[in-house]
């Protein structure tokens, strides 16, 4: 571990697991939906900000200002702004970007190919914990008579 790295995680090993640990708040903001789906847009290229509001449907101005800066900050995306009427802003993924965009371009797709699955397990989910509430009223239906 290089001096830098010591210093800024208090000489502990990283560990998802451990409550205090930085990799949680790196987590948290890869994987929260609107990074999920920006990280996946700029996988095919620099954007500028209306393309992405327009490539990731119902995400809102004020939330995807808030996602690309979490994520610049995080050293995912680079933004570049150019000084030119009207002003310019690109953004693109760093390398670190795009190997973080590519897993979770991955757990996106598994998620949209299994939504049949997902669906059906949540209607019997419902179902049984229907059919588990109607069961005690019928016991009482029964023992009232």
């Amino acid at each position: 571990m290089n001096l830098r790295v010591k210093e800024l995680t208090g000489g502990l090993l990283p560990d998802v697991n451990s409550e205090s640990c930085a990799s949680r708040g790196v987590l948290e903001h890869v994987t929260s939906r609107w990074a999920v789906l920006v990280l996946a847009v700029l996988l095919d290229g620099t954007h500028r900000f209306s393309e992405l509001r327009r490539a990731v449907g119902g995400v809102s101005e004020k939330m995807l200002a808030q996602t690309l800066q979490t994520l610049e900050q995080d050293g995912l995306v680079l933004r570049e702004a150019y000084a030119v009427i009207p002003p310019r802003v690109d953004y693109s993924l760093t390398p670190l970007g795009e190997e973080a965009a590519q897993h979770v371009w991955t757990l996106a797709r598994w998620a949209e190919s299994r939504v049949p699955e997902v669906l059906a397990a949540r209607a019997a989910h419902a179902e049984q914990a229907a059919q588990a509430q109607r069961a005690p009223q019928a016991e009482r239906a029964k023992s009232a008579r």
